[in-house]
């Protein structure tokens, strides 16, 4: 820290000493006020220009070392000099006072923040550059947020200050007006009866209305910007109208549905979207069928010998047609439209913030949820065109089978596909940019699955960035490089699969043309309600994030259909604080809350116990004997920070402790839980007894020895 910080944050600590070492704060307190009410309006009278300057230079002293009794000085203001004259008084005394807080606080602590938080704070800072002022605003005018935290936390901001100052000052002033008219009315009293005064009971009404009038107030505000340009319908067709049929727009559309409002819903492709047609459903009927095929290679270690089986591909892949044509019955249109949905096949076109275009037709609605999913990230590689590449979305229409199968990328759509077809019979290379595949989770699970798909046979590069594609002789090659080393490897394959990740769905259908605003990531921003720049427009699932989950998007759906269809009466904000997911693999690893990377990059104390599997009765019997089931909870205490299982059924384990965090139950209820043996599910109670043998009371079990001991004697 350099001096003149030093020499600032001495005469702030100095100053803040003086007040409580000479206890200044007994003159502001209302009994004083009382006491000292008469001498106090004697000397304004005598000296107004003197009183006032001693007031203001008070109040802004007050209110710039963040010190208790801004409410009841404003009130005093009332009391001594008037309505208008106390009001102008603490407008500019506050804002003075609010705006030197700010600035210390920007002088002594953003640059040591910034060092600290920085990558944190970039989300912030985008979100202050863009409506900085208005944010301001709204903090200023709703007093549910204590004034000396948002001086301090608008100076580690780069909002200028020119900004800071005129938003405070035209904030804070409906607060202040009350709070001065309020205190008006206390200077007037005589006698404790005059409590009871209509003009009194008045100013402490509105002092308990104005955060319910401003919140209106500033709603209506937002509402006339946002809005301005668009010519808002005198009536509606429909209460809700849903764009896009996957897992959000069909549960929101089926919520609406519940509760007796018109819902009109549009897909133009196909209902149940990617999770029914080319998502969770085939790449799981795939994965069966692949398990197969492993188990059948494994029938000597459970007492087999000459098992043999040929995969017929095309078989494989017709059977995952069929298994999407039976799940699809609970998605169809003929059943949503029983439920009293209208449905419509077509491409929706949004054409203002209550109107949609589809089939040459426009139609009306109050609210509307935007669920358009998202689509596989295909990189601008030079070349890409020239070979035969598929995605997550395409590669259901193989039909023959692959000998030397490319999959790149290491994430979790990669490593399913890439074990399912190495154990269907084809030579898979895995290509992965970072040192270790499912970077997301923690180091011991991204090995555990390393492992096993290097013992299956994937060829597994690792640091390897894909630089170019190229057709040689009919021969298919990409060049990569190593980032190790620097070499340049060619990889020759048949097919290639690009398993890179997913951007969300946020063009053609009218998002620029409204002026819904997309992150930096590429999804469509949204705020804690799922309503995005447009209150009357929501969106959810892949298309807004922040996880792509099917589950998160049905999820999400029952927030923003709630609040689509209630708002002007009750919302609630998303609640993503127990999110599981699962990677698909062999083994497979699911996970619940905080990982060991994540809470050591948020600096979150924590404990970890960790159970084996391989320890685990019914995974010896079913030689499913590896992974292990990793706990992390607050030091010292059994409440769950987050849980990770690598290992057999690991999704299916893993809903105990999404249900235990979700209803904030610690590892005592687990441990007390019976579970039926010999289970898998016996792995949870296992760790749950782990952590109560580290925690065991060690000085009482000493004198409980000491007792038995004694009894023997």
């Amino acid at each position: 820290m350099n001096s003149r910080k030093l020499v600032l944050l001495g005469l702030i600590l100095a100053l803040l000493g003086s007040f409580f070492v000479f206890d200044l704060g007994q003159y502001l307190n209302l009994d004083t006020l009382k006491a000292q009410q008469a001498v106090l309006n004697a000397q304004v009278a005598s000296n107004p220009w003197q009183a006032a300057g001693l007031f203001s230079l008070a109040y802004v002293a007050v209110t710039a070392l963040s010190l208790p009794g801004a409410a009841l000085m404003t009130l005093l203001a009332g009391a001594l000099f008037g309505l208008l004259e106390g009001l102008v008084l603490v407008s500019f005394a506050s804002t003075m006072g609010a705006t030197l807080a700010m600035l210390s606080s920007r002088f002594l602590l953003r640059d040591w923040v910034r060092g600290r938080f920085g990558q944190r704070l970039a989300g912030i800072d985008a979100g202050i550059e863009r409506e900085g002022a208005y944010y301001l605003f709204a903090l200023r005018l709703v007093p549910a947020f204590p004034f000396f935290l948002i001086n301090l936390a608008m100076g580690l901001t780069r909002l200028p200050v020119r900004t800071y100052w005129w938003v405070s000052q035209l904030g804070m002033l409906p607060g202040t007006l009350v709070y001065v008219n309020a205190g008006r009315e206390l200077g007037q009293l005589e006698s404790l009866g005059g409590i009871l005064s209509p003009g009194l009971l008045g100013a402490f009404i509105l002092l308990g209305l104005f955060p319910l009038l401003a919140r209106k107030l500033l709603g209506l505000v937002q509402a006339r910007r946002v809005y301005a340009g668009w010519l808002k319908p005198d009536a509606f067709d429909r209460n809700l109208l849903v764009i896009g049929a996957g897992a959000g727009g069909l549960v929101s559309a089926y919520i609406a549905a519940a509760v007796k409002a018109k819902v009109s819903l549009i897909e133009k492709h196909q209902m149940g979207g990617d999770c029914l047609n080319t998502g969770c459903v085939p790449s799981k009927a795939l994965l069966r069928s692949a398990r197969l095929a492993h188990e059948l290679r494994q029938g000597e270690a459970l007492g087999f010998s000459g098992v043999r089986a040929v995969v017929d591909f095309p078989a494989v892949m017709q059977r995952i047609q069929r298994v999407i044509a039976d799940i699809a019955p609970h998605d169809s249109v003929e059943r949503y439209s029983g439920l009293g949905v209208e449905v419509i096949q077509g491409e929706a076109k949004l054409t203002s913030p209550w109107t949609v275009e589809v089939n040459g037709q426009t139609l009306s609605s109050r609210s509307i949820i935007i669920a358009a999913g998202a689509r596989p990230l295909v990189p601008k590689i030079p070349g890409v065109e020239l070979v035969q590449g598929y995605t997550s979305d395409t590669i259901w229409n193989l039909r023959e089978q692959p000998r030397w199968l490319l999959v790149l990328g290491g994430g979790p759509i990669g490593c399913e596909l890439a074990q399912a077809f190495q154990r269907l019979g084809s030579q898979v290379i895995q290509v992965e940019l970072a040192e270790r595949l499912l970077p997301r989770e923690d180091a011991d699970a991204s090995e555990l699955v390393l492992a096993s798909l290097q013992a299956d046979g994937v060829d597994v590069r690792l640091q390897h960035r894909a630089e170019r594609f190229e057709l040689v002789d009919g021969e298919q090659r990409m060049i990569a490089r190593r980032l190790d080393t620097g070499e340049e490897v060619t990889i020759a394959f048949d097919c290639l699969l690009l398993a890179l990740g997913r951007v969300a769905n946020v063009s053609g259908y009218g998002v620029e043309e409204l002026g819904l605003v997309v992150r930096p990531n590429g999804t469509l921003e949204t705020d804690e309600y799922l309503a995005t720049r447009l209150p009357n427009i929501y969106a959810v699932g892949d298309v807004t994030g922040p996880y792509q989950f099917t589950h998160v998007a049905a999820h999400q759906a029952w927030y923003a259909a709630v609040n689509a269809l209630f708002a002007g009466f009750r919302r609630f904000k998303a609640d993503y604080r127990v999110i599981p997911y699962c990677t698909f693999t062999d083994p497979e690893v699911a996970r619940v809350g905080l990982s060991e990377g994540e809470a050591r990059a948020q600096n979150i104390a924590y404990e970890v116990t960790r159970y084996g599997i391989d320890d685990l009765d019914r995974a010896i019997a079913d030689e499913a004997a590896r992974g292990y089931v990793k706990v992390l909870t607050e030091p010292g205490k059994d409440r769950i920070l987050g849980v990770c299982i690598a290992g057999e059924h690991a999704g299916e384990l893993l809903a105990e402790y999404v249900l235990a965090m979700k209803h904030n139950l610690g590892l005592n209820k687990i441990l007390g839980t019976i579970h039926s043996y010999p289970t898998m599910a016996e792995a949870n109670k296992y760790a749950a007894g782990e952590w109560k043998r580290a925690h065991a009371p060690q000085g009482l079990l000493r004198w409980v020895e000491r007792f038995h001991a004694w009894r023997r004697s």
